[in-house]
């Protein structure tokens, strides 16, 4: 997965997990994601370990610039997470482009659907297809706490 076309010119999407800049996500996450503030590595690792993962690099450097992960059985259900774009470089479609490049890497799997939850980045979603619940009073959440 290295489509490049919906990104800005010197950047590429990849899910190879083995690309992940571990540390990075970490921190991005851990320090400035609303989401995930105080997550511990430990938990970062597990994370990434489960799911799939998607990084968009810079193709000079190699520099990771954002990413993103699926937790999926790959079969009628994805949930896309933790999806963030380096402070430096957004503002430039990067967001949207790797949020379409996942939905593309998913649509060969015949999903019924991709749920994602966001507080403030609905029109990034939406730029990708994605839409409010239709039916929002069918769902229900456990939260441990």
């Amino acid at each position: 997965m290295t489509d490049t076309a919906r990104l800005p010119e010197g950047y590429e999407t990849s899910a190879d997990s083995g690309r992940i800049d571990v540390e990075r996500v970490h921190r991005w996450l851990s320090t400035d994601a609303y989401w995930a503030m105080g997550r511990v590595r430990e938990k970062q690792e597990r994370a990434i370990e489960g799911s799939l993962n998607f990084g968009v690099y810079d193709t000079v450097s190699g520099e990771q610039v954002a990413y993103a992960r699926v937790v999926t059985d790959r079969a009628t259900f994805a949930w896309l997470c933790d999806v963030y774009v380096d402070p430096a470089v957004r503002g430039k479609g990067i967001g949207t482009a790797l949020v379409e490049a996942v939905r593309e890497h998913l649509r060969p799997y015949g999903l019924r659907r991709i749920l994602l939850a966001t507080h403030d980045a609905h029109g990034v979603y939406e730029k990708a297809g994605f839409a409010a619940l239709a039916k929002p009073d069918q769902w229900m959440a456990f939260y441990f706490g």
